[in-house]
């Protein structure tokens, strides 16, 4: 649970939000990008399972360094601002789509996923993920 008391406001991009089991909210500890984050969210929610959701902002100026999947469920990218291309890979091959504000795509369950973002026209998203399991490998 968050040490983070009353109804807000709360910077997304810093205190991302678990959406549990209940039709829960639950605001969480300041965001440092680190994997440790990640595992300690997972400790904190994992009982909540694949019906657990992260709630979160992000910004790129650069392509990123790895591949992601989350095997247990979707996720949702929404643009906020900039273009964000977002790569699939799929059975038949890869698939891009390039998003820009207001757009969004959707990782199913299992697919290997990466984007790119440029520092000329950083993109900035929202995520709502299903962590449970997520896995990353090399670029």
């Amino acid at each position: 649970m968050s040490d983070l008391k009353g109804n807000g406001p709360f910077r997304l991009s810093q205190h991302p939000a678990h959406l549990g089991l209940g039709a829960t909210t639950v605001v969480q500890p300041e965001f440092t990008g680190e994997m440790d984050w990640y595992v300690a969210y997972g400790a904190r929610h994992g009982a909540d399972g694949k019906e657990g959701r992260l709630l979160a902002w992000h910004t790129f100026g650069e392509p990123w360094a790895s591949w992601e999947v989350h095997p247990e469920g979707t996720e949702v990218v929404l643009v906020v601002a900039g273009v964000l291309t977002l790569h699939q890979e799929l059975a038949d091959g890869v698939a891009t789509v390039r998003l820009g504000p207001g757009e969004y795509a959707i990782n199913p369950p299992g697919v290997w996923h990466t984007a790119d973002a440029s520092a000329e026209d950083p993109a900035t998203a929202i995520f709502i993920t299903c962590g449970e399991g997520t896995d990353h490998r090399p670029r």
